[in-house]
């Protein structure tokens, strides 16, 4: 049985091409690219929906999500109330994840965030 494994998130919007989203686990990338149009804050709900459903393809049950934004990371916990415009990704979240315990959801730095530096390096290039 794999322990805690952390998985990162970061999603983010780009004027050119709309929303992306990044997730790393284990050192590797999954990015999303031209989502479509949307927010920062839609891109953040929707990158630690894939997290959450990557987590559930690996077989981490005991994953911890890290995530950059204070705001989601709240909502997400439910320490923050889900203003009406991001009630879907709080009922998506809860379709992702019924009756499996409570997810670990953690706020890192923006500079410890590992989806984030994947963002980042794709606009280096």
């Amino acid at each position: 049985m794999p322990g805690r494994v952390k998985i990162f998130f970061d999603g983010g919007w780009r004027p050119a091409t709309g929303m992306e989203t990044a997730v790393v686990v284990h050192g590797r990338d999954y990015v999303r690219q031209g989502i479509g149009p949307g927010s920062a804050m839609d891109a953040e709900w929707l990158a630690l929906l894939q997290a959450v459903e990557l987590a559930g393809q690996l077989g981490l049950p005991e994953a911890v999500f890290c995530g950059d934004s204070l705001a989601v990371v709240g909502q997400a916990n439910g320490s923050v109330r889900c203003p009406s415009d991001h009630l879907r990704h709080c009922q998506a979240l809860a379709a992702l994840h019924p009756h499996r315990g409570k997810l670990r959801i953690r706020h890192v730095k923006r500079s410890q965030n590992l989806a984030g530096v994947a963002l980042a390096r794709l606009h280096e290039r």
